[in-house]
């Protein structure tokens, strides 16, 4: 079925009662202009850049999707009340823009692509369509994974959990939840996801404007991030082209992620012989979708939710990266490497060019997602110098002839 029509799907949350669920989601934004409504596609390469490689891996595991996903106005309206203190009136932009929001998805995928191609193919239309009233069903599943999840109390699901009669809208943070364990339901009648999963980061932008705007405009955007894993998610200042990190790394042996499962699950850390950390002697990652066999000793879907207001020129892009860029290339290199692309496109590329120079022995793939201050970074590349040096050391190098 194309995109940019509304339908209805059939989904089997339990064996026992089917339901139908309305899907809206669409391949391009609207937005107001003097003789109605304008769209404009996502995919054109001035609107969202992409890079992707296999590297020297056999199979290509990242995957990417992006929409415009249709959510509920009065949704949208608590959250941006609840995490940034601003009144929002969805009746000021109308019928047509109130429950735009823009769905960019990154997903890295291990032990195969089961997980990963399903979190391309699903999450967006999942995140759009799952309800409130799923919860309680939801969270008895939960309960039913055993292990660490046997002690779970819901998280940013709790006011729901035990029946949503006369409750309050979820907010993003409970939706992106929601959907985030709705993957791992469905995905648990695939014998491959009990082997394989994936890390996934989700940026959902939602422009403030009056009268609306696209989000590479838009003088205010709520910008919410949803994280499992080892994706990455990172803005760039216009002021001095300046990192700001929107997720953090969900390794076993990082702080939070160790002090999590040490309280819930005692010490399961085992280092192999290249002194990296593996939970459970296996998994680098203990938040992400799939490995179903993982999840009843903590290996959990549920994300890191960050919301952060963005305004006007004072951020010139978002970008999201897999760990096969980010694990050779720093936060300060990938922002510096965008800044004079002419568009997101060629930024993309550039940054996954360089990772690839450097010797990534991985998939690798970079989003860049152009924000009102695109073109207006002030001040110098303070990388250029040290990347100029790390190429010039990577020539000749093992690293460098697999390429």
């Amino acid at each position: 079925m194309a995109l940019g029509l509304c339908y209805v799907i059939p989904r089997i949350p339990r064996p026992h009662r089917p339901t139908l669920v309305k899907r809206c989601y669409h391949d391009y934004i609207r937005f107001a202009t003097s003789d109605g409504i304008g769209r404009l596609p996502l995919s054109s390469p001035n609107v969202i850049g992409v890079a992707s490689s296999r590297g020297p891996r056999r199979f290509q595991e990242d995957f990417y999707a992006f929409s415009s996903l249709s959510l509920n106005p009065e949704e949208l309206r608590l959250h941006v009340k609840k995490h940034l203190g601003i009144d929002w009136d969805p009746r000021r932009v109308g019928d047509s823009f109130s429950r735009q929001v823009v769905f960019v998805g990154i997903y890295d995928g291990h032990g195969g692509s089961a997980v990963s191609q399903s979190l391309r193919q699903e999450l967006h239309g999942f995140f759009e369509s799952v309800q409130k009233s799923d919860i309680p069903e939801m969270y008895q599943w939960i309960k039913e994974l055993g292990g660490y999840f046997k002690r779970f109390t819901g998280g940013a699901l709790a006011p729901w959990i035990h029946g949503t009669e006369g409750t309050e809208e979820m907010d993003l943070e409970a939706r992106a939840t929601l959907a985030f364990f709705e993957v791992d339901r469905h995905l648990s009648m695939d014998p491959e996801a009990k082997k394989s999963g994936a890390t996934a980061s989700v940026a959902i932008l939602h422009s403030l404007d009056v009268p609306a705007t696209p989000f590479f405009a838009s003088e205010r955007v709520a910008l919410t991030v949803a994280h499992c894993g080892d994706t990455r998610v990172i803005l760039c200042s216009s002021d001095g082209g300046i990192p700001y990190a929107m997720t953090d790394v969900h390794h076993a042996d990082a702080r939070n992620e160790a002090m999590r499962l040490r309280r819930m699950m005692g010490h399961a850390l085992i280092t192999d012989s290249f002194g990296e950390a593996r939970w459970m002697g296996a998994l680098a990652n203990t938040r992400g979708l799939g490995d179903l066999g993982f999840k009843r000793f903590g290996v959990t879907p549920e994300p890191d939710v960050q919301t952060k207001l963005l305004k006007g020129p004072e951020w010139a892009y978002m970008i999201l990266v897999s760990d096969g860029i980010s694990s050779s290339v720093s936060d300060d290199e990938i922002v510096d490497l965008a800044r004079d692309a002419p568009t997101p496109k060629r930024a993309a590329e550039k940054i996954l060019n360089y990772a690839e120079e450097l010797g990534s022995d991985d998939n690798a793939t970079a989003i860049v997602v152009p924000l009102a201050g695109w073109g207006g970074i002030q001040g110098p590349d303070r990388t250029k110098e040290l990347r100029a040096y790390r190429l010039e050391q990577a020539v000749g190098t093992e690293r460098h002839h697999r390429m």
